[in-house]
């Protein structure tokens, strides 16, 4: 691997020069205004892969373009499919930002820009990585399958509705999926993320009395809306951390000894990532090391109410609502979860109001710590970044994960260059330059330890 590292040592200034190329275009998929440079940033990746002499497609959906392109097939090697995305976040508040968004600003051995890390930079990690081994060998030893997208920031569905296709399933097949769109565990520590938390996201509306009413001449005889959302929100946990839905855990796989082991051997303190985040205290389910809550069991949270007013009007409101979501470890069915939780509340409903819940889900996914891929990503990882990764689990969800179990039947690599401090969907997004050096060159060597 001697002339591919020298090739990657010698096109650094290069790498960095076509990031800020990509980094320059206000993809934001969330912004109508904004749907033409989303599709130029389409054109732009489809272009880098055509200048390698790949087939490329661009493949329309419901929504944004997907970018395809593939390298030859390898007689008795991996097929790899990798998969990113070109769309970014949008930029509120803009007076937050140090430099411009869209102007790749570099600074402390960083760049600044939307999308530097999510997903920009790591995505363009892998293209990097086949252009040093199609520059100096003239081709790759597996094959190498790209799919990357333009709406992950928007939900995805152009995406979903075509993987739904018999065409995308022929299309797509592979043997292992790579994605670059987490964090290593820490500055000069990187991690293999091996398992992701499922979620079901609610929302609740409670609808009272047909139009608002005084409190002094009605409050006492008239359900209010919102003492319903917040005794029905809060009844759904306990004071130990322990959600109330009858069922709920049936299906919690506990944590192993070893995982529990692998965790607790983390350089992770609770006052640092007190200090970290701006806190005095810490909770969670008892019983559990922060780690374990964050990552490996399941939690429920509001991320918001409305209703009534917000100036002195003692009134009392005729509609509420709430969003709240319970994230799910793996075996725990989205929709069993749905149906429990949709059942308790209506249970729970006090007389005088009506409730209202939607909801949608997305399961969780472990990957086998013992999977030959696993093995080779740890080996690749460690050229890379000169350090061996260790293995951690994800508190967030990745559905598209599930969705190549559930579509094309494979495991998926979550094998993230960024760090947890980078502000992805924050003002000063950034990617540290040297991680993301690292980052090609690990996936460089990926290839080869795939192969074997």
């Amino acid at each position: 691997m001697d002339d591919i590292d020298a090739y990657l040592t010698a096109q650094a200034g290069q790498f960095e020069s076509n990031l800020c190329e990509l980094l320059k275009i206000p993809s934001i998929s969330a912004d109508t205004q904004r749907h033409a440079d989303v599709r130029r940033a389409a054109q732009w990746v489809a272009e880098q892969f055509r200048g390698l002499g790949l087939p490329t497609e661009t493949i329309e959906t419901s929504g944004q373009p997907l970018v395809y392109a593939e390298t030859p097939k390898v007689a008795g090697r991996p097929t790899v499919l990798v998969y990113g995305h070109y769309d970014v976040q949008p930029v509120e508040p803009l007076d937050e930002w140090i430099s411009p968004p869209f102007e790749p600003t570099k600074r402390s051995g960083n760049i600044y820009a939307r999308g530097a890390t999510d997903d920009k930079g790591q995505m363009l990690t892998h293209l990097f990585a086949a252009r040093s081994w199609l520059k100096t060998r003239g081709q790759l030893p597996v094959q190498l399958k790209f799919l990357i997208e333009g709406e992950e920031e928007v939900g995805s569905q152009g995406l979903y509705d075509y993987l739904a296709t018999e065409g995308a399933k022929a299309k797509l097949t592979c043997d292992v999926a790579v994605i670059s769109d987490t964090s290593q565990f820490g500055p000069g520590q990187p991690a293999i993320t091996y398992g992701l938390r499922g979620i079901a996201f609610f929302e609740l509306k409670v609808s009272g009395p047909r139009q608002d009413l005084h409190s002094g001449t009605f409050g006492g005889a008239v359900t209010n809306p919102i003492n319903t959302i917040c005794r029905l929100l809060t009844s759904l946990i306990d004071e130990r951390g322990r959600i109330q839905v009858p069922g709920f855990y049936d299906d919690v796989v506990a944590l192993t000894d070893r995982e529990r082991q692998q965790f607790a051997a983390l350089p992770f303190t609770d006052a640092a990532f007190m200090q970290q985040i701006g806190v005095k205290g810490l909770s969670g389910e008892a019983g559990y090391t922060t780690l374990e809550r964050r990552w490996a069991r399941p939690t429920f949270d509001i991320h918001g109410i409305w209703g009534g007013q917000q100036v002195s009007k003692t009134a009392i409101p005729a509609k509420a609502g709430a969003k709240f979501s319970f994230r799910l470890v793996p075996k725990q069915d989205p929709q069993k979860v749905i149906d429990q939780a949709r059942k308790y509340l209506q249970q729970h409903c006090p007389p005088g109001v009506e409730i209202e819940v939607t909801a949608r889900g997305a399961p969780g996914v472990v990957v086998p710590l013992e999977s030959p891929y696993v093995a080779a990503a740890s080996r690749a990882i460690e050229r890379g970044f000169g350090k061996r990764p260790v293995f951690i689990r994800e508190g967030g969800s990745i559905p598209i994960v599930t969705n190549f179990r559930q579509q094309l039947g494979v495991d998926t690599l979550l094998l993230g260059w960024g760090l947890d401090d980078d502000n992805t969907h924050s003002p000063n997004e950034k990617f540290c330059l040297a991680d993301f050096h690292r980052g090609i060159k690990a996936s460089a060597h990926l290839w080869q330890e795939l192969a074997r």
